[in-house]
């Protein structure tokens, strides 16, 4: 039975949902608030160089192909996706340097290098990686989950063990490997989805697998081509999406998301509601006014923000050979870097540093014989009624002084082109929680490991997308989330029309 519905914001999740929906025969209208949909995969550029503004690593391809396979389309006719090697490039502070590569035979060699006794162990750790990434599959990647429970409904006693629900990411890591670099590098891809190793649940150890194990890619022309080639879609399909449309209210009507209130008063009409918002912000503001909203933002305390980030985008007049499109520019203690970031939430005197320079692999990113830098260094959420703006100038020399200590020679005299985004920008922009980059942060102890639910516990005909709800942060998790919960519905359509 088709139904008219509403999706409130249009990020990746809000656009995947409406896709899907729409693909189930339901009348769907998005609604942006800026003057482009995409959210937090955006653009920027100037004087001949192009940036994204967000996302600039691309895994789990077969999250976006699904999508347009669920419309009967081809995602490879609408944009063109290309492996990337080296994978990481990692750059330490005694003047190491070390490339993950997909080749594992070469990744071997690159190991023994450096820890010969951890050329065999890397094995076993990739293999580890793996079953979690397996077991994943079952589960988190194929239902939206709101909990235990679901996740007890999918797996046997004995796999719910395999995922060492008491072990953190960091403990598997170091139980697999013993050079400090080496751990270092393997428990940073937390930072996939904003979250430390040292609470992270070990099962998210999958990330080394879906990186090393299935690649990571870039999307030519820029990551925000899998925004245009959506948009595209969703035309196709007959879905309008409307810019510039802030969404002030959800009306509730007898318990119910009945449809929302734009800032211009203009009022509109639905059976269902999709809000791609965070849900946490849409609590205090699109719901304010619900009863019971007050206890269920309570409720939602223990789904913390995320870290944010400080952002330069550096136009910079000339190419430096020493680095590959993805560098990561490492801190010398990332105990005490993530200790700061996670737990007293203050910014640490030495973060690690990623510099993303796609014109490294399309070359139209940017004047020839120049380069595009995206330079995100993480930096604790805001705390409410916060600012990171006096933080601006000083995080920036702190960064391009690292830059500039580990290799970038000379950096600031070749900068000709500079923006920066800090985590006021991303909370004013995007609604995001403190300024969360990656929705909530997956903490074993704070909330299993879990998202917020996104069928929403307030009002019926409510649900929510995005970062903050399963399966998380990151492109794959929120394309998936949009899909994961469209199913949803669709079950609880089917649901109540057998009642």
């Amino acid at each position: 039975m088709s139904k008219k519905i509403i999706v409130v914001g249009g990020g990746l999740a809000g656009l995947s949902a409406a896709i899907r929906l729409r693909s189930d025969g339901h009348e769907v209208t998005v609604l942006e608030k800026n003057e482009r949909a995409g959210g937090k995969l955006n653009i920027r550029s100037g004087l001949g160089y192009q940036f994204d503004t967000g996302p600039s690593i691309l895994t789990m391809p077969w999250t976006l192909e699904k999508l347009f396979e669920s419309a009967g389309r081809n995602l490879h006719n609408y944009l063109t996706v290309q492996r990337v090697e080296p994978q990481w490039r990692g750059l330490y502070e005694d003047g190491t340097v070390l490339d993950l590569v997909g080749d594992l035979p070469a990744m071997l060699d690159a190991i023994g290098e450096l820890s010969p006794e951890d050329r065999e162990r890397f094995l076993g750790y990739l293999d580890y990686c793996r079953k979690q990434y397996d077991l994943s599959m079952k589960s988190v990647y194929s239902r939206s989950l709101s909990g235990l429970p679901d996740l007890r409904h999918q797996h046997t006693l004995k796999e719910l063990f395999a995922m060492d629900p008491l072990k953190t990411v960091s403990q598997l890591t170091e139980q697999h490997l013993l050079h400090p670099h080496l751990r270092q590098i393997f428990q940073f891809f937390t930072m996939y989805i904003g979250s430390s190793p040292y609470a992270a649940p070990a099962v998210l150890s999958q990330l080394v697998y879906v990186q090393m194990g299935l690649g990571i890619y870039f999307v030519k022309g820029g990551m925000y081509e899998i925004a245009r080639a959506e948009l595209k879609l969703l035309q196709e399909l007959g879905v309008p999406v409307r810019t510039g449309a802030e969404v002030t209210r959800i009306i509730e009507t007898g318990g119910r998301a009945s449809g929302v209130r734009l800032s211009s008063g203009e009022e509109l009409y639905a059976d269902i509601v999709v809000c791609n918002m965070e849900a946490i912000p849409a609590h205090r503001s699109l719901l304010e006014e619900v009863s019971g909203n007050e206890r269920q933002v309570a409720k939602l305390g223990k789904f913390e923000p995320s870290v944010s980030g400080h952002v330069l985008l550096l136009g910079v007049n000339r190419s430096y050979d020493k680095f590959k499109h993805h560098n990561f520019f490492f801190s010398r203690n990332p105990e005490r870097e993530f200790h700061d970031m996670f737990v007293d939430r203050v910014p640490t005197v030495d973060p690690t540093v990623y510099v993303g320079i796609s014109s490294k692999s399309d070359s139209s990113q940017a004047p020839d014989g120049c380069e595009n830098w995206f330079v995100l260094t993480h930096v604790p959420p805001l705390q409410q009624g916060k600012s990171w703006e006096e933080n601006r100038r000083a995080y920036r020399d702190l960064v391009l002084d690292k830059l500039e200590r580990m290799g970038a020679e000379d950096l600031r005299s070749h900068i000709v082109y500079e923006e920066q985004f800090i985590p006021d920008d991303l909370q004013s922009l995007y609604g995001a929680n403190g300024g969360s980059i990656y929705g909530v942060v997956t903490d074993r102890k704070l909330n299993g490991g879990f998202k917020i639910p996104s069928r929403s516990p307030l009002l019926e005909g409510l649900y929510f997308v995005g970062g903050s709800t399963h399966p998380g942060g990151g492109v794959p998790m929120v394309t998936l989330s949009g899909q994961l919960t469209a199913d949803l519905i669709r079950e609880d359509l089917s649901r109540s029309q057998a009642i």
